[in-house]
This record gives structure tokens, C-alpha cells and sequence, in this order.
């Protein structure tokens, strides 16, 4: 019985219970989005954009602003030059939201270097402070997990219409250019919302890492959604729970247990093709390859027969 009131002690706290539920949400909604991103080869947009919308919340500190408006217009100005950018030049993606994404952050470190006055506000928001969650942050985070889940039952056909084959999505009417355009302001929300509780250092990981052990688990692009949405929620709460017996960074601990699932899913997938079975009516065999050179391999097969009854 003492077990198991030490392992619900971390409940009979408040500010806790407020960031196991932050917790599940930034997971899940990172989660759902990342899958986006992952597909479309950009998973640097995620980290780019994290450390961008630093410089906006710093700004609008020092401007005596809302920090989330500062932010929220230095994300979604930023989200919007990558775009625009990219599309308009032979410069790729990546290249821009280095830049750009550098030159955010730059701006940020610049002013609270130059000014030395409020060092200490913006601690949470590079390495994240889930249990010292507002209400005003909480209510952000609800109303923006709305919306993520309004974006994937609206334009979830749409968008994967544009990941896969932009050409023909235009032939067929998509405007692919607005639904990327509404997906990236949208991502920037979604950062925007979760550099309070898991850090603008730590976003990109958990934004990519459900997403990228999602892909290795189905090929379904609904299945990688759900999968995505719960990993990252499973992963977020775990690593906020253990937090507390281990009196670790919270968001620290959530990116690793993000990390530490898809290490271990990776050598599920790695194993899994490196040993293979196969059925041949009532004949079951496994091989394991083991592969010399280029060409040559070697297959060493265990049978195994099966019978009826």
C-alpha cells in the first residue's frame, strides 16, 4: 500500500497535476504537427522556428508587450519569409531558416547581453519551466490544442494532398500555397505555446521525435498521425512524472524519453530487417542475412513446420 501512495505522491500536488495535463497536451499537439513536418523534409523548421520567436519575446519584454503577441508576430513574420523566400529563389528551406532562425535568436541573446536586467525572466524560456505554468499559459495552451485538432479534421486531405504531390494538387484546385502558408503560422502557434513549459532549446526534438518513431512504426499516413499524437503524449507525460522523483528538468527529462523511444524503436526496425520470416502455406521459416560486400550474402534458415490441430 505504501508503494502505491508513493507512486501517486506526485498527484497530491497541484502545480504538478497542471503540468502532467500541459504536459500531455504540448506532447500530443507537437506530436500531431510533427508528422507534417517530418514528411516534407523539414524538420529543421521546427528548431528553426523555436529559436526565432526568442528574439519577438524579448522585444516585446523589453517594450513592456504581451510576451506571446511579440512572439507570435516574430513567428508568424518569420514562418512567412521562409515561405516566401524559398519559394521565390534557388535558396532551399533549410538554408533560410538558418538565418533566419539564428538571426531571432541572436537578437534576443543581443538585448539581454547589452541590458543584464532580466536575465533570469528568460530562463524558463530557453530551458523550459512546465511546473511554473501560469493560467494565462494554460488557457493558451487548451485553446491552441483546439485548434491543432480543428487544422488536422479540415485540411488534413488537403495537406496531405501537398506533402505528396504539389503539382497535382494544384490541378485539382488545392491552394497548396495557403494551406502551407495556414500550416506555418499554425506550427508557429504551436511554438509559441510550448516554449513555456519544454524550452525554446528542447522544441525541435519533441516536435520531430514522435513523428520520425511514428514513421518507423506504420507507413499509414492516419495511423502516423494517431501514433505521433499518443507517443508524443506518452512520452511527455512520462517524462514529467519521472521528473519529480528525480528532481530533474522537466523538459530536459521529457526530450529524453522522446529520444530514448526512438533508440529503441530504431533497433526493433534494424533487427526486425535484419531477421526475416516467411510463410509458405504450412511452411514457416525465419532467416537471418548476413550480407558480404555489395552482393553477396548468406541466409541462415531455421524451419519450422506446422500442422493441423
Amino acid at each position: 500500500m505504501s508503494e502505491i501512495n508513493s507512486l501517486l505522491l506526485p498527484f497530491q500536488y497541484e502545480f504538478f497535476i497542471r503540468g502532467i495535463l500541459v504536459s500531455i497536451l504540448v506532447g500530443a499537439m507537437n506530436g500531431m504537427l510533427g508528422v507534417y513536418i517530418v514528411l516534407r523534409g523539414m524538420s529543421y523548421i521546427g528548431h528553426g522556428l523555436s529559436h526565432a520567436v526568442f528574439g519577438g519575446a524579448v522585444v516585446s519584454h523589453m517594450l513592456n508587450i504581451n510576451m506571446y503577441i511579440g512572439a507570435a508576430l516574430w513567428g508568424i513574420a518569420s514562418s512567412m519569409i521562409i515561405g516566401e523566400v524559398s519559394r521565390r529563389t534557388r535558396v532551399r528551406a533549410d538554408a533560410i531558416i538558418g538565418v533566419i532562425s539564428t538571426a531571432g535568436f541572436a537578437i534576443g541573446i543581443f538585448l539581454i547581453s547589452s541590458t543584464r536586467s532580466f536575465t533570469r525572466n528568460f530562463e524558463a524560456l530557453l530551458f523550459g519551466n512546465i511546473l511554473g505554468i501560469t493560467d494565462m499559459d494554460m488557457l493558451i495552451i487548451s485553446i491552441v490544442s483546439i485548434v491543432v485538432l480543428a487544422f488536422f479534421l479540415t485540411l488534413n486531405r488537403m495537406m496531405l494532398f501537398t506533402i505528396f504531390d504539389r503539382e497535382t494538387a494544384r490541378v485539382y484546385g488545392v491552394r497548396t500555397d495557403l494551406v502551407e502558408l495556414v500550416f506555418s503560422i499554425l506550427l508557429a502557434v504551436v511554438v509559441i505555446a510550448s516554449m513555456n513549459a519544454i524550452g525554446v532549446t528542447l522544441l525541435a526534438a519533441a516536435i520531430v521525435a514522435p513523428a520520425i518513431s511514428a514513421r518507423m512504426l506504420t507507413n499509414n499516413f492516419s495511423r502516423m498521425i494517431i501514433l505521433s499524437t499518443v507517443l508524443g503524449a506518452l512520452t511527455a507525460f512520462s517524462g514529467m512524472y519521472v521528473s519529480f522523483f528525480l528532481d530533474s528538468a522537466s523538459g530536459a527529462t521529457i526530450v529524453l524519453f522522446g529520444a530514448g523511444l526512438f533508440a529503441v524503436l530504431l533497433i526493433y526496425t534494424l533487427l526486425r530487417r535484419a531477421y526475416h520470416t516467411h510463410s509458405h502455406g504450412s511452411m514457416r521459416h525465419a532467416h537471418l542475412h548476413a550480407h558480404r560486400g555489395d552482393h553477396e550474402h548468406e541466409h541462415e534458415h531455421e524451419h519450422r513446420s506446422h500442422t493441423n490441430g
